[in-house]
């Protein structure tokens, strides 16, 4: 069915999708911010990356101090994955201490009374790179893996299966890599808003008193979104087909011995079911560009004919958008260090991939983003 285009009343920007696929348009009127604490954000988003700094710069203090618990280094099983494989307490306490407690004091002051126009630039400089290091450099592949196993292990939970419990993966040090995205993304909330307040724009849209970019526009993106959605679906699917390959009894990329090991301890039937998620997660992304991405389908018995809530859909995809660009990193890294085999292409080659994968999938959320956000409630604007 075609999708009628968006009317000119809807749309007082002049800003209207033309020359569209059947299946994309500019978007449905919506309003980008609801009431409540969600609409709040910009409020709230530097104090809450405060109080995540004052609390981890104290347990860097603490660690300094010879308190238990340091998560880096030695006391990580798995620290040949991480970049701290040599951090010691007597050395990383003191550092995350530090950058803890200076961090807690920039953000409350970029939230609450901003900052010196001296210190404008060091602070947004500082923010962006605790934004980027909590929760894309630092981490590793055991937070996704990690969310992506969880469905599985409480779906086969009461079958038995896996034959292994998830709670004895889930460790301190896993735990606070966890913690550390967690962290990372409220940096990156504090520095949006920020920068936001302090060019006078909106908090909650971004929008300011000019004209925006033309990039921003409804049109434009759902024109660059159709293929950073084409790029996002295509990625995963390419892991997906190796594990379904394994699972079907083609050792693809793999030797004979490897594949008759995994074989024998069901690796290769959980690949193919994390697989499926990740096909799933495809399809959800394709939806980014088509009607039932923005309106409930009517098989979903009491939403259908509603319309998504926009942060529905970009808040999930923004989330795993980093989530796998990390992952993805830390296979790069470790192709670096280690060099690749040809022989075992199969087994890390598509996650190699992954970085693309993460920052095509953010411009797809992003572009929907805008396609979608229509009238901002806070500011008026449209």
């Amino acid at each position: 069915m075609e999708i009628p285009p968006q009317r000119e009343e809807l749309d007082p920007g002049g800003d209207k999708a033309v020359g569209m696929t059947k299946t994309i348009d500019a978007g449905p009127a919506n309003t980008v911010a609801e009431t409540g604490w969600r609409a709040r954000w910009p409020e709230w988003a530097g104090l809450a990356a405060g109080l995540w700094s004052l609390v981890y710069g104290i347990l860097g203090l603490c660690w300094s101090l010879g308190w238990p618990g340091f998560p880096f280094g030695e006391r990580d099983p798995s620290r040949e994955l991480t970049l701290f494989a040599g951090a010691v307490p007597e050395i990383g306490g003191p550092i995350i201490a530090v950058l803890g407690l200076s961090g807690a004091v920039l953000a409350v002051a970029m939230a609450r009374h901003g900052l010196p126009p001296a210190m404008r630039g060091p602070g947004v400089v500082f923010g962006w790179s605790c934004a980027v290091l909590l929760a894309v450099v630092i981490p590793d592949y055991r937070v996704l893996m990690m969310l992506a196993y969880l469905p599985i292990f409480l779906v086969g939970a009461p079958f038995g299966w896996p034959p292994v419990s998830y709670l004895d993966h889930l460790d301190w040090p896993t735990v606070n890599l966890m913690l550390l995205t967690f962290g990372g993304l409220l940096w990156l909330l504090a520095v949006v808003s920020y920068q936001r307040r302090s060019r006078l724009n909106c908090g909650n849209c971004g929008r300011g008193a000019t004209t925006g970019a033309a990039w921003t526009t409804p049109a434009s993106a759902a024109r660059w979104g159709r293929w950073a959605v084409y790029v996002a679906v295509a990625v995963p699917v390419l892991y997906d087909l190796t594990r379904w390959a394994w699972a079907l009894g083609w050792p693809l990329g793999l030797s004979q011995e490897m594949w008759e090991d995994g074989q024998r301890e069901g690796m290769w039937l959980a690949g193919a079911i994390l697989g499926l998620l990740g096909l799933a997660g495809a399809v959800l992304t394709h939806g980014l560009t088509h009607r039932w991405g923005e309106v409930f389908p009517r098989w979903m018995l009491g939403l259908a004919g509603k319309r998504v809530p926009i942060m529905l859909a970009v808040v999930p995809a923004g989330i795993v958008a980093v989530i796998v660009t990390s992952a993805g990193l830390m296979v790069v890294r470790q192709l670096i260090a280690r060099g690749f085999s040809m022989d075992l292409w199969a087994t890390v080659g598509p996650m190699a991939l992954w970085p693309i994968w993460g920052v095509s999938l953010a411009a797809a959320a992003l572009a929907y983003y805008l396609r979608r956000r229509g009238t901002c409630r806070r500011c008026g604007r449209g």
